[in-house]
């Protein structure tokens, strides 16, 4: 069987040349079918290929300077392979304090000897062991500043203790937006997003969280289990969760779990996963039983399903999405889930003309840069720009402008995006309320899980730092007449 490595390698390797990280990585465990065992190191085969697909697409910038630093070539110059693998001998060294620098070291040799760069193995082993000698055995916020001997020499080396994972002084600029993007691994534009809005404490906080292994979340439907019902089942097969204050349906899971479909009640409908954040926003819309409800941008459908749960499943629910393919998985949660109130449609919301003036209560999940989840999408910091995200704002607020028209007088529309971008957020409302005096604000309801989460705007911002949940902008508006 290929080895953990080789696979990891793979897999970076489909993702440099474009594709997405999770859909790589699945392709290649899948092929390998790996087990969910433990390994000699603790970790399982699948865990450990994850961690090191995930941890080094998302830490590249820094291992980039790292290469920079250490070799007389700097990243960009090396061969493309070559530069994928140095990614992850220096991921393991400087990330995965389980793995002995000594496997690191030479795992990582053996890569490039088995993958074309047999003429290259002593430059792999001199930088990773230079890595080594210079760690000073301080961790990410010590030293980082410290300026060293940034030459690098092919000389052969002395024998080296590798029995302990130090840490290399990171050579760091001054400039906070460089400093920040290289430590913690983002493009400079999402750093310049952030410290605009939160400053450099804030936002390092924030980069951190961004960084770490996202926590999975449930939504137990209470319409078919309560919440001690599948906190005592899973608790019984040695799955640890716990509650999630303020949020009456969350559960919580800590450390591993195997595959999820695996655990207690997910065939029969108990639950979803989903997480804190995103249970908020059907909170704040507030559904009541009878209502005509229209989720306009549906895909894959866990606030849909949310919906018709808070709804008793009574009432209508038109949810759509631009393509059928991707109403698949809603049909399928909702069918497993045993909800019978949801109608979908297939088309671009700003073409619904059927819709005007029907609902009493309109979410509009707006497509969006996602800069609130980028735990979740290993490789999402690297693909949007600020040209892409200008785009989705003029997307984001041509649907507002067109949903709009679907809700009755004196009813709602939750606007909601999973981005902490404000020309995706605050200025779309803003602009929306400019050009449309018969909306307002309306603040969530005294007794709502969400108004534990308002700003004095009258909107909510969750920040993942401080709410230990996903990153998440949502206001609901209500119409005041016609």
């Amino acid at each position: 069987m290929i080895n953990s490595r080789q696979l990891a390698f793979i897999a970076l390797r489909e993702v440099h040349k474009g594709a997405y990280a999770d859909v790589a990585l699945d392709r290649v465990l899948q092929k390998a079918k790996l087990s969910q065992r433990q390994s000699d190191e603790e970790l399982s085969d699948r865990r450990f290929v994850t961690d090191l697909v995930y941890g080094s697409t998302r830490r590249q910038r820094t291992l980039d300077a790292l290469i920079d630093q250490l070799g007389k070539k700097k990243s960009h110059q090396q061969p493309a392979y070559l530069r994928t693998i140095l990614h992850l001998g220096l991921y393991q060294l400087r990330y995965l304090e389980r793995i002995p620098p000594s496997a690191a070291v030479n795992t990582t040799v053996e890569l490039a000897k088995e993958n074309g760069f047999s003429g290259l193995t002593g430059f792999v082993n001199g930088l990773l062991r230079e890595y080594i000698r210079r760690g000073v055995g301080e961790g990410e916020r010590g030293r980082q500043g410290q300026q060293g001997d940034n030459s690098f020499s092919h000389s052969p080396h002395p024998p080296l203790s590798l029995s302990s994972p130090p840490r290399f002084p990171l050579q760091l600029p001054e400039n906070p937006v460089e400093r920040l993007g290289i430590l913690h691994s983002f493009p400079d534009w999402i750093i310049e997003v952030w410290l605009k809005q939160f400053g450099f404490v804030e936002t390092e906080k924030l980069c951190e969280w961004m960084n770490q292994t996202p926590v999975i979340d449930l939504r137990v439907n209470l319409l078919r289990a309560s919440v001690e019902e599948v906190e005592t089942a899973l608790q019984l097969k040695g799955v640890l969760v716990k509650r999630v204050p303020h949020l009456p349906q969350a559960l919580r899971l800590i450390g591993s779990t195997g595959a999820i479909p695996n655990l207690p009640g997910f065939s029969e409908g108990w639950w979803t996963v989903q997480d804190s954040s995103a249970q908020l926003v059907s909170h704040l819309l507030d559904p009541q039983p009878g209502e005509v409800i229209i989720d306009a941008c549906a895909a894959p459908g866990g606030k849909t399903t949310h919906i018709a749960e808070l709804m008793q499943d009574k009432g209508i629910i038109w949810a759509g999405d631009r393509t059928s393919s991707r109403l698949r998985k809603l049909k399928e949660n909702a069918q497993r889930l045993n909800l019978h109130s949801i109608q979908s449609y297939t088309g671009d919301s700003r073409n619904q003309p059927q819709f005007q003036n029907i609902g009493d209560r309109v979410l509009l999940d707006a497509p969006c840069s996602g800069l609130g989840t980028l735990h979740r999408h290993a490789d999402a910091r690297w693909r949007q720009t600020p040209e892409s995200a200008q785009e989705l704002s003029t997307l984001q607020k041509e649907l507002l402008a067109h949903t709009s028209t679907f809700v009755k007088s004196n009813g709602i529309l939750v606007y909601a995006t999973c981005t902490l971008h404000p020309p995706e957020n605050e200025d779309v409302i803003e602009s929306f309320l400019a050009s449309h005096p018969n909306w307002q604000i309306e603040p969530p309801d005294v007794d709502s899980p969400a108004e534990l989460y308002s700003a004095p705007q009258g909107w909510i911002k969750v920040l993942p730092h401080k709410q230990e949940m996903d990153g998440f902008f949502m206001v609901r508006l209500r119409k005041t007449n016609d």
